[in-house]
């Protein structure tokens, strides 16, 4: 997808700020809703649908499989066709541009739909990210990929002739989770997951309004789908995206003086690892106003300032705080003492090695770090010296990187270039107007 490139440059420290504000909507749902809202009979509504470059990848390819969606009065419309409904001719393209959680998901249902034999790709990110997980797990349901032992985009994936369910020992993504159960809908007979650790589950939550399809044991350790079940439509209404609202909620934790209320976030407990980390540290973080809607819960962040203590992040805290991992680094760096991150490997498999660009920042700026595969360890400063420091974050085409960039350039008031800050749009296409009125000043340099 064609999008105009921009890089920021900032300059000066952020002034204190008291404000209340709305975030974008939550992606993983958007994408979610749309792709259940596709197999489903019938018509689906979906209500504050987040449109970034992500979910609009989402909805073109879905209009390239026969999928009819239309924009109305502010919520999108799906018009479903049903389990196995998707048709392409063979050898057509299927681009997933940044989204690894679209190209995961939309290929487990692929990989179950009758006579599918099409070409996948992605943007210069995507193309680097490890699909072999995903595609050694797609085989076992009987699809194959071209090149054989070829395990990045761009692929050629040819449908299962007879797809028979599966039992899959679950891990921490919840992407291949996810991946599982939307090809185990279209298959023969039982799929069963057994999960170890609770990650997002987004995906059982919207099929949880189809109960005949999903069933779910033993205090969420089993999940089973039965397949070949007639999914009926699906109304979702999406909140504001947790991961985004971290970055509102961090640049208020670390900025004196300063606090922050957040409306209508969604709250799932496989999403708040973030808020109960900074909360067990010290940060003042508290939840409000708390609702149901589609067996999701959601309510109002409300956040102030306060001094923190060093972070000691085990890894249980990863599966359910994956995405806001560089800018609780950030936070790592500017709070005095000696931080420690463990469980962290796949952050070397995100939209970039997340361990390694986010050391290449805050070497840049003095800050002591130590990393091993699983483990990174960092020397936080409550001050530093910017004197004859500046900070160049290269085109990695990863937006929580850029995000995080940001907020340490905006505290600590360093000269600041971010290469193709443009790549933001993918998640939170809202940042910099909302950092605008914030207070934030910067200046867009195309």
């Amino acid at each position: 997808m064609s999008k105009k490139s921009f890089n920021l440059i900032i300059k000066e420290k952020i002034l204190p700020f008291n404000k209340i504000i709305k975030v974008d909507s939550d992606k993983s749902i958007s994408i979610r809703s749309l792709l259940i809202g596709a197999i489903s009979q019938n018509i689906s509504y979906i209500k504050n649908i987040l449109e970034s470059e992500d979910v609009i990848s989402t909805v073109i390819c879905l209009k390239k499989l026969g999928i009819k969606i239309l924009k109305k009065n502010g919520n999108f419309i799906v018009y479903g066709k049903g389990l196995g409904s998707f048709s392409a001719k063979k050898n057509m393209e299927l681009n997933f541009g940044n989204s690894g959680t679209l190209a995961r998901l939309i290929i487990g249902i692929l990989s179950t739909t009758p006579d599918i034999n099409i070409n996948l790709t992605g943007d210069h990110s995507l193309k680097k990210r490890s699909m072999k997980k995903l595609i050694l797990l797609m085989s076992e349901f009987g699809a194959s990929f071209e090149p054989k032992k070829k395990f990045n985009f761009p692929i050629k994936l040819i449908s299962s002739k007879m797809p028979i369910g599966i039992n899959y020992k679950a891990g921490i993504s919840a992407q291949l989770k996810s991946a599982v159960l939307l090809a185990g809908i279209n298959s023969y007979g039982k799929t069963k997951i057994f999960q170890q650790e609770q990650s997002r589950d987004h995906t059982e939550k919207m099929l949880l309004q189809n109960k005949q399809v999903i069933k779910i044991k033993k205090k969420n350790k089993i999940i089973e789908i039965t397949g070949k079940e007639t999914l009926k439509s699906i109304k979702v209404n999406v909140f504001g995206d947790p991961s985004s609202a971290a970055f509102f909620c961090a640049l208020a934790i670390l900025k004196k003086k300063s606090s922050i209320k957040i409306n209508n976030v969604g709250l799932n407990p496989t999403r708040t690892g973030f808020y109960h980390l900074l909360k067990k540290h010290g940060a003042n973080i508290k939840f409000k106003n708390l609702r149901k809607s589609n067996n999701e819960l959601y309510g109002d962040v409300v956040v102030k300032y306060r001094k923190l203590k060093p972070i000691k992040a085990s890894k249980e805290y990863y599966v359910n705080s994956t995405d806001e991992y560089p800018i609780l680094f950030i936070i790592a760096a500017l709070t005095k003492g000696n931080s420690v991150f463990k469980g962290i490997k796949d952050l070397a498999n995100k939209e970039s090695n997340r361990i390694t660009e986010m050391q290449k920042i805050l070497n840049q700026i003095g800050i002591k770090n130590k990393s091993s595969q699983n483990e990174l360890k960092i020397f936080g400063k409550e001050l530093i010296d910017i004197k004859k420091k500046k900070i160049l974050v290269q085109n990695l085409g990863d937006h929580r990187i850029c995000m995080s960039s940001f907020i340490l350039a905006i505290l600590t008031g360093i000269k600041t270039k971010i290469k193709n800050f443009e790549t933001v749009n993918t998640s939170s296409p809202s940042f910099l107007k909302i950092m605008k009125t914030l207070g934030a000043k910067f200046e867009i340099q195309k």
